[in-house]
């Protein structure tokens, strides 16, 4: 089968778009924060996103009826570069995690009436939301089966009871998507679903917004505690004991996004270190023409384009209707590794320079080094990455 990795005029558009909307308009603003986000007040997040309505980029990802621009994954993968050219792209356009992940779950999942109550105003950025599955240990985490929480079926609907770790963007977020036991015990591959939970409901609390060597998500990560926390049956999404199952629907996707951010913000990285090398001179030449450090330039050129190779070809499956299950963790794996590189790569060849916060890559590299963690460890991925391509050769010999 002929993979087309082309995306089509109307993408390389809205790419565009976005690349003069991001220069412009976002990197002021990263600037003037320092690339936290943590603490950005919603009027700016509503105003970014307001600027990035009136420059035709606001929600590529999402379908014409939910106010986005109905871009597919191979023109996404164009987009989201873009945008993740600074840390507060993403946010402007409404594409940042957990909300794009989210969005995608709920147009897939979520019953008409749940999609007007939370997709709606999460697609037009009204609202923030979050996505509460990690535990503490040894609760869920790399691995879901560890999943601790549990809703008890009662008169009236679900009492969740549980704790939650790390859940990214809940402070400010309006709603939780929760995953929760609803039989069988921790270890079981199934048994799981997920609920929809306001902010506010009783019973939830928000213990702690947890500090982080990251800072550029909306709401921080944070810690939460569900106590009987009554929730109606209308807040079941999806179907009961159906919760790992349908969380499938977004996690391929969702860390192929996450890909097209970051591998964004490498290219930042190695413009910078593109421009200190052309401008900077050192033992009778410019950086750009000594050796150890056109290596340096050209392993990043290396990384950039592998990187976004293979999340073009990821991008293309998806939009074929596979599963992405392989191809995304490959992605996954190698991108979480080369952004790492290019921007400790570009660091270096700005010495004091990128060390210090007249530049941006110091805080680059705080914000890239988590993303080998977030979304699956490489160790897991690499782990699956290998049962599944000997399951595969195993069927090869067998066939």
């Amino acid at each position: 089968m002929a993979v087309d990795l082309t995306p089509d005029a109307a993408a390389q558009a809205v790419a565009d778009r976005t690349r003069r909307f991001v220069r412009d308009t976002v990197l002021a603003v990263e600037r003037a924060r320092h690339g936290n986000a943590h603490s950005l007040p919603e009027q700016e997040r509503l105003d970014l996103q307001a600027a990035a309505r009136r420059a035709g980029v606001f929600a590529p990802h999402m379908p014409v009826a939910w106010g986005g621009l109905g871009i597919d994954r191979r023109g996404q993968a164009l987009v989201f570069e873009e945008a993740g050219y600074s840390l507060f792209g993403p946010l402007a356009l409404n594409i940042a995690a957990p909300d794009e992940g989210n969005m995608h779950l709920l147009e897939r999942v979520a019953t008409d009436e749940q999609q007007e109550r939370f997709l709606r105003p999460l697609a037009s950025g009204a609202v923030r939301s979050c996505f509460a599955m990690t535990e503490p240990a040894p609760g869920a985490g790399s691995d879901p089966a560890a999943l601790a929480t549990t809703a008890t079926r009662v008169a009236g609907g679900w009492l969740l009871n549980g704790h939650k770790w790390f859940i990214t963007g809940a402070d400010g977020a309006a709603f939780a998507i929760v995953m929760a036991r609803t039989s069988g015990a921790p270890g079981d591959r199934g048994g799981a679903t997920m609920f929809l939970v306001d902010a506010g409901t009783p019973g939830m609390t928000l213990v702690r917004t947890i500090g982080t060597l990251d800072e550029a998500m909306a709401g921080g990560h944070a810690e939460l505690r569900f106590d009987d926390c009554l929730v109606g049956d209308d807040a079941v999404l999806g179907e009961v004991d159906q919760g790992f199952v349908n969380a499938q629907v977004r996690l391929a996707p969702a860390r192929l996004t996450h890909c097209m951010r970051w591998l964004g913000l490498a290219r930042h990285a190695q413009d910078l270190a593109l421009d200190r090398a052309a401008d900077r001179h050192g033992f009778g030449a410019r950086l750009a023409d000594l050796g150890m450090i056109q290596q340096m330039l050209a392993d990043n050129e290396i990384d950039l384009e592998a990187s976004r190779a293979l999340i073009l070809r990821a991008a293309w499956e998806l939009d074929d209707g596979g599963s992405g299950a392989q191809s995304t963790s490959i992605a996954k794996t190698f991108v979480a590794e080369a952004v790492w590189r290019i921007v400790d790569r570009a660091l270096q060849v700005c010495g004091s320079l990128g060390v210090s916060d007249d530049i941006m890559l110091g805080r680059y590299l705080r914000e890239v080094r988590p993303f080998r963690i977030y979304d699956g460890p490489s160790e897991t991925h690499r782990w699956v990455i290998s049962r599944r391509a000997v399951k595969r050769r195993a069927a090869e010999r067998a066939s």
